[in-house]
């Protein structure tokens, strides 16, 4: 095994750029390297292996979880990001390894209903520092999975870190120490984590178009008013004239897919070879990001995100989701910051040792926070029956 992540025939075929266990940065806590699998495999591996990554299977994407079997959750959403990404930093010679653990793990700090919970958790947490999901994901890893003997979170390497605080205020970034110093200078993360972060972009933005066309919420007419539907749509009922709704539907999306990973790649090997990058430093030395869209595919990106915002998002259906998720949120987060003996044990526990009896409020609130955050949809519905539902008793 090479101690550059992987074979020595896939190391050798690694770019000058790409991320090699050689020049990482290491992890918070010393440990012996990994026997069989390079310092990125070890933290793929945790990540799939950690309670917070299972829990993603009962967190929503769009929908909440119990409103179908057929709708994406962060788990199949991650899946799919690790997919695009994966396949993109091979043909790109970077580090696909570091690229999956990333994928994997954007997401594990995201709370219940979607991005409608965490803008409650956010209000919530308003006088408290605020809740962001990145920074939340981070906190996962860090310090809130509890599965080693030796140290708290999962201990990965700063790459990894790196990848999942994707954004951060500056207020946030000058506590975090080395982690932050990339966005209080102004510096790039490795390609792999700007990979990693527009394939996400790519899974949800595709994903969402077939998830809302499955629940009736958006139509096949509305997309055709989008350039990056249209096209491929053309396509398709060009070349298969009698494909059923559901199989053209899938193709057409597929493409989508595949036309946007494909610019994606060659777009971004043209501006590495044009930056000249000759090594890891480099690309943190750029002045912007060196993975992206053409310009034309950026524009036709914008109007595909537009218009699910004002179709897909903003649909009744989805904004009683929406209404439903911040009273729920909200009414647990008061709850528990008005009683901390109605939290599980563990979580008294840690405010005791975290918020001296709870006195720090700001502290008590923080281990409140990561409690809710941590709930699937269905488990917040329950733990909110519980509280709220005078016929529950437990």
């Amino acid at each position: 095994m090479s101690a550059d992540g992987g074979s020595g025939a896939r190391a050798g075929g690694l770019a000058p750029y790409a991320a090699r266990d050689s020049t990482s940065r290491g992890r918070r806590h010393a440990e012996p390297p990994p026997r069989y699998r390079s310092e990125y495999q070890r933290d793929r591996d945790r990540i799939v292996h950690s309670g917070a990554f299972r829990r993603l299977e009962y967190k929503t994407q769009v929908f909440v979880n119990h409103e179908g079997d057929m709708f994406r959750t962060r788990l199949t959403h991650s899946v799919e990001v690790a997919q695009i990404a994966r396949s993109a930093a091979r043909a790109l010679g970077l580090n696909e390894d570091l690229t999956e653990a990333i994928a994997l793990a954007h997401d594990l700090g995201h709370t219940p209903f979607g991005h409608a919970g965490q803008d409650a958790l956010n209000r919530c947490m308003k006088d408290y520092g605020g809740f962001e999901h990145n920074l939340q994901s981070l906190r996962v890893v860090d310090e809130l999975e509890e599965r080693y003997a030796e140290f708290d979170g999962l201990n990965l390497t700063y790459e990894t870190r790196e990848g999942i605080l994707k954004h951060c205020s500056l207020r946030n970034a000058q506590e975090l120490g080395e982690l932050g110093d990339r966005f209080l200078r102004k510096r790039q993360p490795g390609l792999e984590a700007q990979l990693a972060n527009l394939a996400d972009e790519v899974a949800y933005n595709n994903h969402d178009v077939d998830d809302g066309l499955r629940a009736g919420l958006i139509t096949v007419e509305q997309l055709r008013g989008i350039g990056l539907f249209e096209e491929q749509y053309r396509l398709v009922t060009e070349d298969h004239p009698n494909l059923s709704r559901r199989r053209l539907l899938h193709e057409v999306v597929r493409r989508m897919i595949n036309s946007q990973v494909t610019d994606l790649i060659e777009t971004s090997r043209a501006a590495i070879e044009a930056a000249g990058v000759g090594g890891i430093e480099d690309v943190r030395a750029a002045s912007a990001p060196l993975i992206g869209f053409s310009t034309a595919m950026s524009v036709r990106n914008r109007e595909l995100k537009r218009f699910l915002h004002e179709h897909l998002y903003r649909h009744y259906r989805v904004r009683r989701m929406t209404a439903k998720a911040d009273r729920i949120v909200g009414g647990l987060f008061e709850a528990f910051m008005g009683d901390t003996h109605l939290l599980p044990q563990d979580y008294q526990d840690k405010i005791l040792r975290m918020a001296g009896e709870g006195r720090d409020v700001a502290a008590r609130a923080r281990v409140v926070a990561d409690y809710v955050a941590g709930m699937t949809d269905r488990y917040a519905i329950d733990e909110y029956e519980k509280l709220f539902n005078p016929s529950r008793l437990t």
